[in-house]
């Protein structure tokens, strides 16, 4: 097989690793890809918006399947163009895609289809939110309805704050297009986990847990990032009732509204959760792996991705028995100095030959005169086996202080207290 991977980070770099392993592929292509993708591809000057590029490519090139790794393409429609050329594509069609493309979107299904969430109302024009502004009391959630690059969401502690956050989105159009319809949400409190699922359209099958670490800096401090590190399994879930009740009211109703609403979901749904005593709330869908959750799971998938992708595709995923292995796994992200902020790209990455025991996934990397070199926020994530998270976690530091490059930073409490 051929298989074609869209995307250029951390979470396409794992996916591509995990499909390199299977034994129906012998080429892989990645577009763009990064600098650790081009050791086990062959990277495409693509952008991933451009989907008739992408298209032709694949069929100039006799591409068995295509993984579609980031929203923004799946969002503008990848996997439908994808399908009519006659191509197989693993990941959700347009309308699917809205559950990440939209805010609204996804709050109505999950209301409509009784499925616990926060209380929400949904604005279009910057005039009606500001006179609602506290109707869920304070803190409260302020969300752009469309992509904002995982910035879309704020939460302030008070009516100027909350004033200021809503003319940002709405009149000043800080998010673009995005910031064109917001929501308020009723803030929940609780402890934040995540469920990354395999979907076939009929049948829903959560993957092995993770936990993310979204703060800048050690204690979780600093502002929100795309996540600095991660962790599996998540003890959260070793809680069989609690299991019992995600299935139940929550992964059960999704795949049936699924159906209800004419919605063919072929891809990841990726469902973030606020769980508090014991009863789980959905706060969001996402409809792809997660970063850095990907590089945390796969590596501890023994089944044949490929495998899978193609069962979700061809609605096959209730036959498909999923393994995994019983080692714990943990991920430190390296970080480019300013992230999340500004930062500065292009500098050298040395000592990556020197890793021992580790895979390092690239996220913001690239090939420039032969060398390594930096080119985004988060850079790299380096992620170890372990027998118990301990092991994995002391594995995974003893490597990182061997790759250097100027201003880098990571935090040195991931994992310390799972």
């Amino acid at each position: 097989m051929k298989v074609m991977i869209i995307g250029s980070g951390g979470r396409e770099h794992a996916i591509a690793w995990k499909v390199k392993q299977s034994p129906k592929v012998d080429h892989i292509y990645c577009a763009p890809g990064n600098a650790g993708m081009a050791e086990i591809a062959e990277c495409v000057d693509l952008s991933v918006e451009d989907i008739d590029g992408c298209v032709k490519f694949a069929q100039d090139h006799g591409v068995d399947l295509v993984v579609v790794g980031p929203e923004v393409p799946l969002v503008m429609g990848m996997a439908d163009a994808m399908q009519a050329a006659g191509i197989r594509v693993f990941g959700p069609n347009k309308k699917c895609a809205q559950f990440e493309g939209s805010k609204a979107f996804t709050k109505d299904f999950l209301m409509r289809h009784h499925i616990p969430t926060a209380q929400y109302k949904e604005y279009h024009r910057y005039e009606d939110i500001v006179k609602d502004l506290g109707i869920f009391g304070y803190p409260m959630v302020i969300k752009a309805d469309g992509l904002a690059a995982g910035k879309g969401v704020v939460i302030p502690e008070n009516e100027a704050d909350a004033k200021a956050a809503m003319k940002e989105i709405m009149a000043d159009k800080k998010f673009g297009d995005a910031g064109d319809t917001a929501v308020i949400e009723e803030y929940l409190t609780g402890t934040e986990a995540s469920i990354l699922c395999f979907v076939d359209g009929n049948t829903i099958v959560p993957m092995e847990s993770a936990r993310d670490y979204k703060r800048a800096y050690d204690d979780d401090k600093g502002l929100n990032t795309g996540g600095m590190g991660n962790v599996s399994p998540n003890r959260l879930f070793d809680d069989p009732a609690l299991n019992k009740r995600i299935q139940d009211d929550i992964l059960t109703p999704i795949i049936e509204g699924f159906k209800a609403d004419g919605m063919d979901f072929v891809g990841v749904l990726f469902i973030g959760l606020m769980i508090k005593d014991g009863v789980p709330k959905v706060l969001e869908f996402n409809v792809r792996f997660g970063d850095p959750e990907a590089q945390v799971v796969l590596p501890r998938m023994q089944t044949d991705l490929v495998d899978v992708m193609e069962a979700c595709i061809d609605g096959k995923l209730a036959d498909c028995k999923i393994t995994w292995r019983k080692e714990h796994a943990v991920t430190v992200v390296l970080a480019s100095g300013g992230y999340p902020a500004s930062y500065k790209k292009g500098y050298e990455i040395t000592g990556l030959g020197d890793v021992e025991d580790c895979v390092v996934f690239h996220a913001g990397t690239a090939l420039k005169d032969g060398k390594v070199v930096t080119n985004g926020g988060r850079v790299l994530a380096v992620t170890a086996l372990g027998d118990t998270t301990e092991a994995a976690r002391q594995k995974a530091y003893s490597q990182i202080d061997k790759i250097h490059f100027k201003d880098c930073f990571h935090r040195n409490d991931i994992a310390v207290d799972a």
